[in-house]
């Protein structure tokens, strides 16, 4: 099953934060490229390690 995920970047201070609001995963990052690569490295870290339980309840619920 293929799903769309959403990425939000955004600068602080020196460098930049992203966030996977759908699984409240977030990684950080000196470029917008940087923070997305590491963002998702951890989305992939997460989906492979969590019970799926965990996901389900993440993917579930209300933003």
């Amino acid at each position: 099953m293929t799903r769309t995920l959403t990425a939000t970047i955004r600068r602080e201070d020196d460098g930049f934060v992203a966030l996977c609001p759908e699984l409240d995963v977030a990684s950080q990052g000196d470029s917008i490229e940087g923070a997305r690569a590491n963002l998702k490295e951890a989305v992939e870290l997460f989906l492979e390690s969590a019970h799926p339980d965990e996901i389900a309840g993440r993917l579930d619920s209300e933003i």
